[in-house]
C-alpha cells in the first residue's frame, strides 16, 4: 500500500451491519480477510478477536425482521488486509 492510501487499524471487534455500533465504515474500503483456526472464512458478519470468536449466518434461516440468523463460532482468529 502506499501513503496515500493508507489502511487504517483492525479494531479488535468488527460487524458488517451498519446499525452496529461495531462497525466502522473505513474499514470495508479496503478487502480484509478472516481467519478461524487457520482456515479462511468468507461468510463472517462478526467478529471479536480478543474473545476468540466470529458469527456466520446460520443456513437460509431469517429472524422476523429479515436479518439472517448467526451462530457463533469459537476459535483463534486472525484479521488481516489483502
Amino acid at each position: 500500500m502506499t501513503d496515500a492510501t493508507q489502511a487504517p487499524a483492525l479494531p479488535d471487534h468488527l460487524s458488517i451491519d451498519p446499525r452496529s455500533p461495531h462497525h466502522v465504515a473505513a474499514v470495508f474500503e479496503h478487502d480484509i480477510g478472516i481467519r478461524l483456526n487457520d482456515r479462511e472464512r468468507f461468510d463472517v458478519a462478526e467478529y471479536c478477536i480478543s474473545e476468540g470468536w466470529v458469527k456466520v449466518p446460520a443456513g437460509k434461516t431469517v429472524d422476523r425482521k429479515g436479518q439472517p440468523l448467526l451462530m457463533k463460532i469459537k476459535g483463534r482468529v486472525e484479521v488481516f488486509y489483502k
